[in-house]
Formats: structure tokens, C-alpha cells, sequence
């Protein structure tokens, strides 16, 4: 080694002689200066390659291996944890998502380097920021290690200063429905809540009443949570803006209380929350991710659904003043650099707000959900899921907020979960659509395939397996009447629709063992995936799941798949696409839930979505019109299965019951069905999925609601009450279109 360095000095002193131009030995020449020699010492480690090491791991913010790479010395003046502050937060205040850097020039020493270079940092708030530095090495057991200071961050940092950036945010976005009207905006609201102390006896009637007309609340579970709180506890109620709560506030019954406050408001109570989302505080686990883009650190970011995805639309684009501050007085040492915000955009979307009301009003008090589709766009008009919430709660402006949130967080029911698209199901009878396509694509049946269709199927050795019919034979015996009804008494001899047409399970199975006999077991599996089932349906604005088609491995398996049990799982969004695919002729849409996103100013759409076909059933036009009619046998015929439910529609439609068996409980509840009225009334056909979990036959339950949610659409509100509609839902109420006061339905 010491040879080393002895030669080490030799090569120097030999250089800097030459270089001195003779008589003597000149360090710094008095003529005209040479360009910066770059000097490379035999035996001495890369100092250009210790520097890229060193901001390379800045690159990626691995701080624990830029702090091995800087020297003793500066080791002992600052500690890891320090060190790491001090970057990360110069980062963050620059809203630095990234930068470049470039070696311009080095000198090198036996026990000391210099590598000059420039840094690009290129930032969210005030564009690019590029600084020429120099980085001082010492060699430290033959490594060059940095000697590093907060100049090396930026060079205005020497000495300890600081940095501050003075935000500048423009205003969030709105978010409308497809006619314009708002659902989301800033405004004055009202958080009401009742004071049980002061409730009277002869307010209590109007109080009940005027909170179930506002809020949607039940009056009976409202009467006891009065009655079982505290005097002068305050029980939370709803949000609502001025014009949404001037009815309440003028009649202003003892007990109701309310305060004001200005907040992101959602409109009708947060009808459509599961698709709009909400807005939170930035958590600490993202908050160095969202600095680097430019938000403050009190910022407020779409936490879910659209707010979310149109983050980046809806926050506009923010500015800001970079500053130099000094850490002992606080005063500006400097300014680095500024950028003025732009506005923001609005969000239009495809949902029909009106609609989107009433389909969640159908479906309050089940467990479930209901999509709604253009059939022959893929434009989704409403998706409804219950339980739901309100994103006003979320707001933290909200007197009521505190109280609402934690008790939703409290539920076992999941309503964040939105059931529309997030929701797996198996299908039950709905997918016989399927199963018939394939029998018939297989060629191995034909629509004048014909089968008894009596209470039990045996063919198959595991078990004897029962038509619905025999359910329903069982019950009445049961009720001690006799098997006598259409819905007790076998089927009979059915052609392959008309097998549809009864939801004939024995017909099914018949296709699925047919089919594995002749080596064609995963016939069925295949259709459903061309159908769109088991993947995701492509919506992108929220979040979807995949559901799940198997290739059966047994026969049984298949028997199981043939109507829709076993390990189908289905999402109501996919089953809306793929019927509305049934309808429309065969081509399968992406569902679209955005329209446009315009500037705030009303200036021209800088993004409009169009219908996007992604997918085209594989069945040939004669065989998907023998689907159709079967469908439409299901309501329109005396046996279908949906036409006691939906004999005073008058709408035209054609549909499919399902009862899907849910392994525990009661079977879900499912109707799927499409318009074909557009001919007639001008407006684009729809096609609908229902599903109300646990809750029985889908005949029974999915069909009604099916039917208000068509006659809101055709009418723009509902024409009749449903059976069940006053032990479900309560006292019956009729709002007004999207915007309005609800106003009570007379009993008939």
C-alpha cells in the first residue's frame, strides 16, 4: 500500500510539472487557464461511478444506502433518521416525482475527488428545477465517500435553509348526471339531528313523518331510537341542502335540530354513492406519494369510485410559489420558482339520476342490487346496491360526519361494498340462457329438442334431483291443499324454448350430461366466458370483480353448471351486459359510467366516451332469435315463470327468473330482462339485472322490482306498488324526479 500511494504521488507531481509548462512546479497557471482536466489516478476507485451509485439510490428514495455511500465525517454530523428527513421533505415540498442528473466533469487526488454535475428535478407545483453541482469525495478504505450537506439536495439549502411551498389549489370539479343535473358539488348543507328531550307528544307524528319524507328513514326504528335515548343525546339524521330541506325547516317540529355548514356536497343524500365515491384526507401511508404530485398535506383526494378515478380531472391541476426559508427566523431567503393553478374539470355521467333514485329506493330494505344498461350502448343509467351510505358523512365539515362514520364502520353488513360490481353470486336459473346456446351450438340439440319435464331427474346415480315444481308441490301438501297449480304440477313434454319459457331444470341437466357424454363437458364453461362471464366486464371507472367459470372435472360438476350452481359466480354487472348483448343482437359493450369530462367554465367536452363493442356472443342469428322468443315466452306466456309478476306491465319486455340456491338461508332472488319499446316510445331500449340476496324465489322478489324500475324509466316514476312493498319498505313514499321533494303515495 505504501508503495501504492508513494507512486500514486509521483503520477500527480509528474502531471502537475507537464502541466505547469516547466521552470518549477505551478498549481494554478498565471496564463490563460486549460480546460478542466479530468483526471484519472492509477489505483484510485470511480468517483463518477460513487456519485451515479449515490443518486441513483436517490432515484428510488433508498435512503439507508445513500447514507452508506457518504463519509465518516458526515455520518457523525447527522444521523440516518435525520438524513432521511431532510431529503425526503425537500422532495416532497418540491413536489419532486422525479429527476435526471449528468456528470459534467471530475478531479481526482490520491485522497480526494470533485465530480461536478447537474440535476434536472422535474416537479408537479413549478415545472423543472436544474441546479450545476459539485460533489467533494474523501477515500475512506480505498472507497470514495460523499461528503454530503443539505447543499447537495439544492445548493440554496447550504447553511440549513429550508423549503416552503405556498399552494395554490384550484376548486374540486363537479360531477353531474347525463341531463346536467348535479350530483356533486360545494355547497351550503344542512346536518340535522334530533334532541329526544325535546321531542312532544304532539310533534313526534310530524317528526317521524317529515324525517322518513327527507331522509329515508324508517319511522319505527326512528320511534324507538327516540324513545330509547338519552333526553339531550343527539341522534344523527341526514344531510340536505337549502332546497332539498326548505320543506323540514319550515315546518320545524320540537325535537328537530340542525346545523349549517359549507362542504363537497352529495346531492339527494348521496344518491349514487357506490358509483360516485367519496373524498378523504390524504392517509400517511400515501402522503409521500400524493406530495410528490403536488398536494398539500391537508388535502382532500377522491377516496373511491369516481372521485377517485377522475382524480386528476376533478383536483385540476395545482400551483404553487417554491420558497427558500431560513430555519431560525422563518423569513424567505429566496423564491425558486411559481406556476398559477388551472381549473378543474367537471364530470358528466351516463346515470340517469331520476333513475338512479328509484332503483335504489326499489331495493332499500333488501340486501341486493339492480343494474341498469343502455342495451345497445353499454351506457350504465343506474347501479343501485343496498345497503348503501351516504358519502356526506366522509365530509369533514359534517357536524353529523363523526357519529355516521363510525357507525358505519361498525356494520357487519358491508355497504362500502358495492354489490353491483363487486357482488358474486351464482346465477341459478338466469343461466340456462347459457346452457340452451350451448346445447344448441353444440349441434346436439335443436329448438325442437323435446323432453318431459317431470318432478325428478335420475339420471344420474348420486342422488335424485327435483324439478321446482316439486318444491312447490311440497309446500302445498304441506298447507294441506293438493298439487293442482300450474307452478305444482310437472311441465310435461317442452320443446327446448318452452323449456326456457318453464325454467324446466330436468331440460338442463338433460343438455349438460348430453354433452359430457359426447365429450363436450366444457361446452358450457366456454359459452359462459364468451358471454363475458369470469372476467372482468372492462368499466374501469370502479372497481369490478372477476367472478369465477370453472371447466367442470365431472359430470356432476356440469349438472351443477347447467343451471347456474356449483362454482358459478356471476357479478349483476356482468349478467346486465350479457343480456343486454341477448337483445341488442349479440354484441357485447364496455359498460360506461362517464360520458364527458368539460372544463368548469363550460367550454368544450376535452373528453367525451363513446359506446365501445369488446366482445360478440358466439350464436348464430337464427339460434339467438329462438333465445329471444324463449324470453319473452318467460313473461308474456300464461306458464312463464315471470308472467304473474309482470302481467300489468305494459311496457314490452322479455326476461328471465332465476332461484339461485346460496348455501345458506334463503336462495337469492334473481330477474334479468330487456326492453324493446324503443320503437314505441322514442327512448333507447334497457336491459336490467336484479338480484335481492337470500330472500326467495326470483319470480316472487327480482321480477317486481324489475317492473318499477322499467315503468320509472318509461314514465319517470313508479305506476304501481308492489306486492310486498309495505312490510318491506315501510310507509310508502313517491318522490319527485331527481332533485324534487318526496310527497307520500296514497294507499289504493
Amino acid at each position: 500500500m505504501k508503495f501504492l500511494r508513494w507512486l500514486n504521488a509521483i503520477v500527480v507531481l509528474t502531471f502537475l510539472t507537464s502541466c505547469s509548462g516547466g521552470g518549477g512546479i505551478s498549481i494554478f497557471p498565471t496564463e490563460t487557464p486549460l480546460p478542466q482536466p479530468i483526471v484519472t489516478v492509477f489505483g484510485a476507485p470511480d468517483a463518477d461511478a460513487a456519485l451515479a451509485a449515490y443518486l441513483d439510490a436517490f432515484k428510488v428514495d433508498d435512503y439507508n444506502a445513500m447514507y452508506g455511500l457518504i463519509s465518516k465525517v458526515s455520518q457523525d454530523t447527522v444521523t440516518l433518521e435525520d438524513f432521511a428527513r431532510r431529503n425526503r421533505d425537500a422532495l416532497n415540498e418540491m413536489s419532486a416525482g422525479s429527476f435526471d442528473y449528468e456528470v459534467l466533469s471530475s478531479l481526482v487526488s490520491p485522497y480526494a475527488s470533485e465530480v461536478a454535475y447537474r440535476v434536472t428535478y422535474h416537479t408537479a407545483l413549478v415545472g423543472d428545477i436544474q441546479r450545476d453541482m459539485i460533489a467533494r469525495f474523501t477515500l475512506e478504505n480505498n472507497e470514495w465517500k460523499l461528503q454530503w450537506d443539505d447543499s447537495l439536495i439544492l445548493p440554496e439549502l447550504a447553511g440549513g435553509n429550508i423549503l416552503r411551498m405556498d399552494y395554490s389549489t384550484p376548486s374540486r370539479g363537479n360531477i353531474y348526471d347525463r341531463d346536467g343535473d348535479v350530483i356533486v358539488a360545494q355547497s351550503d348543507a344542512h346536518a340535522f339531528y334530533i334532541i329526544p328531550g325535546n321531542v312532544t307528544e304532539e310533534s313526534l307524528d310530524v317528526l317521524l313523518s317529515e324525517a322518513r319524507r327527507l331522509c329515508g328513514i324508517s319511522v319505527e326504528a326512528l320511534a324507538e331510537e327516540i324513545f330509547n335515548t338519552p333526553a339531550q343525546f343527539p341522534i344523527p339524521l341526514c344531510e340536505a341542502s337549502t332546497q332539498e330541506s326548505e320543506r323540514i325547516r319550515s315546518v320545524y317540529p320540537s325535537g328537530l335540530e340542525w346545523e349549517d355548514y359549507n362542504s363537497r356536497y352529495y346531492f339527494q343524500q348521496g344518491v349514487g354513492s357506490n358509483i360516485v365515491g367519496y373524498t378523504t384526507f390524504i392517509s400517511e401511508a400515501d402522503m409521500e406519494t400524493y406530495r410528490r404530485l403536488g398536494y398539500a398535506q391537508d388535502a382532500r383526494v377522491g377516496a373511491d369510485g369516481i372521485e377517485r378515478w377522475a382524480e386528476d380531472y376533478l383536483a385540476g391541476q395545482r400551483g404553487g410559489d417554491l420558497y427558500v426559508v431560513s430555519p431560525t427566523t422563518g423569513q424567505i431567503v429566496t423564491k425558486i420558482g411559481e406556476r398559477e393553478p388551472k381549473a378543474a374539470d367537471s364530470v358528466y355521467l351516463t346515470i340517469d339520476g331520476n333513475l338512479q333514485f328509484y332503483a335504489q329506493e326499489a331495493i332499500e330494505g333488501f340486501t341486493g342490487a339492480a343494474v341498469v344498461l343502455e342495451r345497445d350502448t353499454g351506457r350504465v343509467l343506474a347501479m343501485a346496491t343496498s345497503p348503501s351510505f351516504d358519502s356526506n358523512i366522509f365530509s369533514s365539515n359534517n357536524p353529523n360526519g363523526p357519529a355516521k362514520s363510525a357507525e358505519l364502520f361498525q356494520r357487519l353488513d358491508t355497504p362500502l361494498v358495492n354489490r353491483a360490481a363487486q357482488g358474486q353470486y351464482p346465477l341459478g336459473s338466469v343461466f340456462k340462457i347459457i346452457t340452451m346456446a350451448a346445447g344448441m351450438e353444440s349441434g346436439l340439440f335443436v329448438p325442437e329438442s323435446t323432453l318431459d319435464c317431470q318432478y325428478h331427474w335420475t339420471n344420474l346415480t348420486d342422488q335424485v334431483r327435483n324439478d321446482w315444481t316439486w318444491d312447490h308441490c311440497q309446500q302445498r301438501l304441506q298447507a294441506g291443499n293438493e298439487c293442482n297449480t300450474p307452478d305444482s304440477t310437472p311441465s310435461g313434454v317442452l320443446t327446448l324454448p318452452q323449456g326456457l319459457m318453464r325454467s324446466c331444470n330436468p331440460f338442463f341437466w338433460q343438455i349438460g350430461y348430453v354433452l359430457d357424454q359426447n365429450n363436450r363437458k366444457n361446452d358450457i364453461a366456454n359459452m359462459a366466458r364468451a358471454f363475458g362471464l369470469g372476467s372482468p366486464t372492462g368499466i374501469e371507472q370502479i372497481a369490478e370483480a372477476s367472478g369465477q367459470i370453472i371447466d367442470p372435472p365431472t359430470v356432476i360438476d356440469v349438472i351443477n353448471q347447467t343451471i347456474g350452481q356449483g362454482d358459478v359466480q356471476v357479478t349483476p354487472l356482468q349478467v346486465a351486459r350479457f343480456i343486454a348483448a341477448i337483445g341488442n343482437g349479440g354484441t357485447l359493450y364496455r359498460p360506461q359510467v362517464v360520458e364527458k369530462i368539460k372544463p368548469v367554465d363550460g367550454g368544450a367536452a376535452t373528453l367525451i366516451f363513446k359506446p365501445e363493442a369488446n366482445g360478440t356472443l358466439p350464436v348464430t342469428p337464427e339460434r339467438l332469435k329462438v333465445i329471444q322468443d324463449a324470453m319473452w315466452e318467460v313473461v308474456h306466456n300464461s306458464l312463464g315463470t315471470a308472467n304473474f309478476r309482470l302481467r300489468g306491465l305494459r311496457i314490452p319486455v322479455a326476461g328471465k327468473t332465476g332461484t339461485a340456491e346460496s348455501g345458506s338461508g334463503d336462495p337469492h332472488a334473481w330477474f334479468a330482462g330487456y326492453t324493446l319499446a324503443s320503437e314505441s316510445t322514442g327512448l333507447p331500449d334497457i336491459a336490467i339485472a336484479v338480484i335481492l340476496e337470500n330472500q326467495g324465489e326470483g319470480s316472487d322478489w327480482a321480477a317486481p322490482i324489475f317492473m318499477r324500475i322499467v315503468e320509472t324509466y318509461y314514465y319517470g316514476n313508479p305506476q304501481s306498488k308492489l306486492w310486498f312493498e309495505a312490510s318491506i319498505l315501510g310507509p310508502t313514499l313517491t318522490p319527485t324526479p331527481f332533485g324534487g321533494i318526496p310527497t307520500e303515495t296514497p294507499e289504493p
